[in-house]
């Protein structure tokens, strides 16, 4: 790796600690660079301002976080259902350290910036709602192969785990207890084992029966 590149990764790096830290206005650029270990001079060569930083940050966040799911042992269960529930089991089990340590960078700078900074706002949902999109394929096939008995959107439902799930992170904060964010997962888990139980579609009513 060059020396150039090197420093960009560094302070990349050093956002995705300090802002789920510390919180993107309490960061400063002296901050980043002391993180980092760059001067400014090597920053301001990277990154015109803070805030382009935040959206690159946002980025590399996506790029970094799904080369981990990628990798995760779920993905090699032939069951789709099974495949839901190894991504639920396997967001429990990084659950693990510090609370800026298991929060999400996207999640968090939305909430500080979604109405002051715009382009820090569309980055993070596009981090967002890409992660999602990696479950709604498995949760079309699990309605497809397993049934359920109530009709939703596979995209729709793969959101709302995300939404979730930033809501432990939050939950987590305030309650400085990483373990209440791995609680809502375990009720997320139950909850879709709830959508999936039965294993066979609804069948339509009947007039008769209304």
């Amino acid at each position: 790796m060059s020396t150039i590149a090197s420093a960009k990764t560094k302070i990349l790096e050093a956002a995705l600690s300090l802002f789920r830290a510390k919180g993107y206005a309490a960061t400063s650029v002296d901050d980043l660079c002391r993180q980092a270990g760059v001067t400014k001079g090597a920053f301001f060569h990277h990154f015109r301002s803070k805030e382009e930083l935040a959206v690159a940050a946002a980025q590399f966040w996506s790029e970094t976080t799904s080369a981990l799911f990628a990798s995760a042992p779920y993905h090699q269960y032939p069951d789709p259902r099974d495949r839901i529930m190894g991504y639920l089991d396997f967001r429990r089990a990084i659950m693990d350290g510090e609370l800026p340590e298991i929060t999400c960078l996207a999640g968090t700078m939305v909430q500080e910036c979604y109405a002051t900074h715009p382009a820090i706002r569309l980055a993070c949902d596009a981090s967002i709602s890409a992660h999602a999109n990696t479950l709604a394929a498995d949760i079309a096939e699990a309605m497809k192969a397993r049934g359920s008995q109530f009709d939703f959107d596979p995209a729709s439902l793969a959101l709302f785990t995300q939404a979730v799930l930033q809501g432990a992170f939050i939950l987590a904060k305030a309650k400085n207890s990483p373990e209440m964010a791995a609680q809502c997962i375990d009720h997320l888990r139950r909850y879709f084992e709830f959508l999936f139980a039965n294993g066979r579609k609804r069948k339509p009513q009947s007039s008769a029966s209304l």
